[in-house]
């Protein structure tokens, strides 16, 4: 049995598991991987996770956080700058799902409602119909995103919560993405009707740095902000008939499959 098993699938691992997805524990990793001794870390997870460090800015890493939320050359990132394609704001594991009846089934038998998620009734009602894009970043990801698209965006709204893991043996115990930490801004775009992106923190740290969290206009590729270490999440919520998404990419995620997709990757366009 892995440690994640035990932890979500036994009483006395979910006894365990109560005090390491709590805001202190999560605080405390954060202090440790802030500091100059944890550079130590850098080489051996490098190597672990198969990360090509040629890819990678990394002037000015002084801690294991800074190298974990490192820029990537921009030329291995290009944004599909097309006004009808919609993009990712990601690299991550991507999982496309239809929003019926307020709910997204994300795996298995797990289930959450669009207003348990942004904690705004009227707002989740008017993505009835639309799509739930939930991109999961793992470790090996990289973790700065970007915004989706242009339009203006309002001010980030913060949600308080824990640190599940957001690895699918959580997802299956329960409704994850309602309990974690999080923070979302609602964006006005041309091409797609009023969105939200999301950011969701996860286990150990997962900490949610967003540049900009004031209301502002905003430009599709430009940097919104990056996650310091840990597995995250985004999630971009789409209003109905504004978008048509890769069949491809939706026949994978009707089989609960996730699409590996980068930052700035056409995934979908608009409807005429």
């Amino acid at each position: 049995m892995s440690t994640l098993n035990f932890l979500y699938e036994t009483k006395l691992g979910r006894i365990i598991l109560r005090p390491l997805i709590s805001k202190p524990i999560s605080d405390f990793s954060g202090f440790l991987l802030d500091s100059k001794i944890s550079k130590a870390l850098i080489r051996p997870f490098a190597k672990n996770n198969n990360i090509n460090l040629d890819d990678y800015i990394l002037d000015d890493i002084g801690s294991f956080n800074d190298f974990f939320c490192r820029r990537i050359k921009p030329e291995l990132r290009p944004i599909d700058g097309e006004p009808s394609h919609l993009i990712t704001p990601c690299d991550g594991l991507l999982k496309v799902i239809p929003i019926k009846n307020g709910e997204v089934f994300p795996v298995k038998q797990s289930i959450f409602t669009i207003g348990d998620l942004l904690k705004d009734k009227e707002l989740a009602d008017s993505f009835e119909g639309g799509y739930c894009l939930v991109y999961r970043l793992c470790v090996n990801h990289y973790h700065r995103y970007s915004y989706f698209e242009s339009g203006v965006k309002g001010v980030d709204v913060v949600i308080p919560g824990v640190y599940h893991t957001v690895r699918p043996i959580a997802l299956e115990a329960g409704p994850v993405f309602v309990q974690n930490a999080r923070e979302y801004t609602v964006i006005d775009t041309e091409n797609f009707g009023k969105c939200v992106q999301m950011e969701v923190g996860a286990m150990l740290v997962g900490r949610i740095v967003n540049e900009e969290p004031e209301s502002k206009e905003v430009t599709r590729g430009s940097e919104k902000g990056h996650f310091e270490y840990g597995g995250s999440t985004i999630i971009v919520l789409v209003p109905p008939g504004r978008a048509v998404i890769d069949e491809q990419l939706l026949e994978a995620s009707a089989k609960g499959e996730e699409t590996p997709v980068v930052l700035g990757q056409q995934i979908g366009t608009t409807i005429s």
